[in-house]
């Protein structure tokens, strides 16, 4: 692999450069997108309901009881091409309750869309991944599925997916989940990235796995430098696959005064694990405002913040004030400028929250946010006792 880059902006023709760098990501594992993220929860149906009110998810697919499944239940929700599923299990024991008891609600599959799920297992525990799920094949009178996976940090795992023969819904044992109750979307339209922390000093282990087991290459490299406080600091790296459809940036705690979100969340998640999910719309003061109605909480944004933005990103589209109203944070590179906003932890464990970004041109991860950001994430530990 080439030399990192600290900032994307260092690049002379940044287009040109991504390619360059995607160029690198091998392209024995093609990616197509990202298939579904699984989350395990204490109480699917209640999940369930509250990504249908608080972020405008529609009702998909379910399995359980019903359906001929005994031991756990899933809700499958959709919104444009994001789709959670929400599993809880039905008995005492057992894996599922174990993650649960350990984690409390959080991610254990980043499901990825692939053409060959046999040849996808194959290949990367050739390359040293550790087997989570043999390819098997699934079927119905809708077709086949097959699915492989392997584990990543933590006990989080990637299940490959593969349903070009597939012509059902979602997967075989699910049945259609018809249900009155559909508030409306909130705008919300891919995942953009996901972002893993990791433990102290293993940044690098998984930017291997990453490069070396799944063909990824590194495109943005931030040290503590680049994200600290007067308190706190981190370090990252970001991987992306070959098409650049899937964007995996892994964080690790890096030495500052206080306790850091990173530590954190590996305190009360009892490891590493999927911190946050970035989603994108089209028009993020619409998918804000929709959400804070439905009683979605952010990240408070000082109103200062806002009294130098258009020096520090030149001009953009929207209204400042409208972006002060609702905390949206700009960032520019050479490319555009992006717009984002934070989640608070959307369960009880100050663990898991979502990022809802617009990018108006920009490819990077928004930089000269990450100050804001962070001393927002202070004042949240601050109020819980934790920094």
């Amino acid at each position: 692999m080439s030399a990192e880059i600290k900032n994307l902006s260092d690049l002379p023709n940044y287009e040109y450069g991504l390619k360059k760098i995607f160029s690198e990501a091998e392209d024995f594992l093609p990616l197509l997108g990202t298939d579904y993220v699984e989350l395990y929860v204490g109480n699917a149906k209640q999940s369930a309901h509250f990504y249908k009110t608080a972020f405008g998810f529609q009702s998909e697919a379910y399995a359980g009881l019903e359906t001929g499944m005994k031991d756990r239940v899933s809700y499958v929700l959709k919104q444009d091409k994001i789709r959670l599923v929400l599993t809880t299990p039905l008995n005492e024991g057992g894996l599922i309750n174990e993650h649960i008891n350990l984690h409390g609600d959080g991610v254990k599959v980043v499901a990825l869309w692939v053409e060959d799920a046999t040849k996808a297992f194959e290949e990367t525990v050739r390359r040293g991944a550790k087997p989570y799920m043999e390819p098997t094949k699934e079927t119905d009178e809708h077709g086949e599925v097959i699915r492989s996976g392997i584990y990543t940090y933590g006990e989080t795992v990637h299940i490959f997916v593969e349903r070009k023969n597939y012509h059902g819904i979602f997967l075989p044992g699910y049945k259609a989940w018809n249900s009155h109750y559909n508030p409306a979307p909130v705008g919300l339209k891919f995942i953009d990235h996901m972002v893993g922390n990791v433990g102290w000093n293993e940044m690098n282990t998984w930017v291997e796995f990453y490069a070396k087991v799944m063909g990824f290459a590194q495109i943005v490299s931030f040290d503590d430098k680049d994200i600290s406080t007067e308190y706190t600091a981190l370090m990252s790296k970001v991987m992306s696959n070959g098409n650049g459809r899937i964007k995996f940036p892994i964080n690790e705690p890096a030495e500052g005064k206080k306790k850091s979100q990173i530590e954190e969340y590996l305190d009360f998640y009892k490891g590493p694990g999927v911190q946050h999910i970035a989603v994108a719309t089209d028009n993020i003061i619409e998918t804000v405002s929709a959400m804070r109605q439905r009683g979605v909480e952010f990240l408070y944004v000082p109103e200062t913040y806002y009294d130098d933005l258009l020096e520090r990103v030149g001009a953009i589209d929207e209204d400042v004030e409208t972006l002060k109203q609702h905390g949206v944070l700009i960032d520019r590179d050479d490319e555009g400028y992006l717009l984002q906003l934070f989640t608070k932890p959307v369960v009880d464990r100050p663990t898991l929250f979502f990022e809802i970004i617009q990018r108006k041109g920009a490819q990077s991860f928004g930089k000269g946010n990450f100050k804001a950001l962070f001393e927002a994430i202070e004042r949240e530990q601050e109020n819980r006792g934790t920094l």
